[in-house]
């Protein structure tokens, strides 16, 4: 680096260049050409030009869209869920939606989750996205239902989510986990027989609904093994034309379980046996399930929208409709509307109540109720942080990935194991 001096000789000082006439541009070779090897002094920082800012990270209007669309039947069908048993066709409507919205959502959320390596910032966005929405919002319906609901002994309890708030609980653990998948060699295949496993042990616990976290896996591990490629290749137009017959075989089967198959299955949340089936039934189930939810979320998304629309800035808020709307449902039927007595169990009043519950979730993805809701579902709480953790988030598929879809935000969600 420096030249030692020799005995008491000095080391020769450089070279002086000479003071060139002051313009409006910089020397020649300071800053439009880079310094060569050995050509004199390299040049101070406070010189050299101001580096542009990197571009900011557009969002991605099909998954926008995505999100949005799924958020509208996620909501739909739990409004359905106390009127379907006094139809045969919404039953079916019901089924089919259960079949793959949610795991939609999860794959979302895993694909999104790809650079999530447990960095300080990204730790703070998932206590800030998850962690606290889920504490808040369990809180919340909890005291809910115990004033509104007429259940006065209802608890509040951070270990037994209820209603829809166990997919918070679901991701946070999901993502945790990310790193761990990311070093396996067929992480699909062990999340698959895990699933399984969940699905004959029935000792497994209701603790933070562990049983959905287990068997809703393999959906979050497909996600992270996920590339943009495969994306692209659910929106060719041949795979447009193909889910048109997958969703009519998908809605003929739907009707035909209608009356066959326990809806239980859909939710995950059960061992066979607690659902009165041989055990070997629970593993056969989870693959079964996992190949068609797969299949109908692949048609879904290939029908999803690739340009802006009105609707794709709603997708941003998918966390306010969702962690929202079962204050609606639930209310409506904490108030009575909603059950097999109710006009809204007549085929005109169930299409009255899915149009009224799309207008109202759209309604709560708005900006406006984004921005109301914000301390609750993206608060910023840098007072809680070190100020490593605190700083300047780095753009990625991570960042918008907890509070968007999932996380995305963003979420889906199924009825509770127990109707609260």
């Amino acid at each position: 680096m420096f030249q030692a001096p020799y005995r008491h000789e000095r080391a020769p000082l450089p070279r002086v260049r000479e003071r060139e006439p002051t313009t409006g541009t910089p020397p020649t070779g300071m800053a439009d050409t880079p310094r060569q090897a050995g050509s004199g002094p390299a040049v101070s920082p406070v010189d050299q030009p101001a580096r542009p800012p990197a571009p900011a990270t557009r969002r991605d209007a099909f998954f926008d869209n995505a999100k949005y669309l799924a958020i509208v039947l996620v909501a739909v069908a739990h409004a359905w869920e106390p009127v379907a048993d006094g139809s045969r066709a919404t039953k079916a409507l019901y089924l089919l939606v259960y079949s793959f919205h949610m795991p939609a959502f999860i794959i979302m959320s895993g694909y999104f989750s790809r650079s999530f390596a447990a960095r300080p910032h990204q730790i703070r966005r998932l206590l800030t996205g998850v962690a606290v929405p889920y504490a808040v919002f369990e809180t919340a319906y909890s005291l809910f239902r115990r004033y509104a609901g007429g259940a006065p002994d209802q608890p509040v309890s951070l270990l037994d989510p209820m209603y829809l708030t166990w997919f918070l609980a679901a991701l946070f653990i999901w993502r945790l986990t990310a790193p761990v998948w990311r070093t396996l060699r067929h992480p699909p295949a062990v999340a698959l027989v895990i699933a399984s496993l969940a699905s004959l042990a029935p000792g497994i616990g209701e603790d933070l609904n562990l049983q959905r976290v287990l068997q809703f896996l393999p959906y979050f591990v497909l996600g992270l093994c996920l590339r943009p490629e495969h994306f692209q290749l659910v929106r060719r137009r041949e795979v447009r034309l193909l889910a048109a017959p997958l969703f009519a075989g998908a809605l003929a089967f739907s009707y035909w379980a209608a009356t066959h198959m326990r809806s239980a299955w859909l939710y995950h949340s059960a061992a066979a046996q607690q659902l009165d089936s041989p055990w070997w039934v629970g593993p056969v189930m989870t693959f079964a399930l996992f190949g068609c939810s797969v299949l109908l979320t692949a048609g879904f998304l290939a029908w999803v929208p690739r340009r802006r629309t009105w609707f794709t800035v709603l997708g941003a808020g998918t966390i306010c409709g969702y962690l929202l709307h079962g204050f609606l449902v639930k209310g409506a039927e904490y108030a009575g509307f909603l059950g097999t007595g109710s006009w809204l169990s007549e085929p005109a009043g169930e299409i009255a109540l899915t149009l009224l519950t799309a207008v109202a979730v759209t309604l709560l993805c708005t900006p406006p109720v984004r921005r109301a809701f914000r301390w609750a579902t993206e608060p910023e709480m840098a007072w809680a942080f070190r100020r490593e953790a605190a700083g300047r988030e780095t753009a990625g598929p991570a960042v918008a990935a907890v509070t968007d879809p999932l996380p995305a935000g963003s979420a889906a969600g199924g009825p509770s194991r127990i109707s609260r």
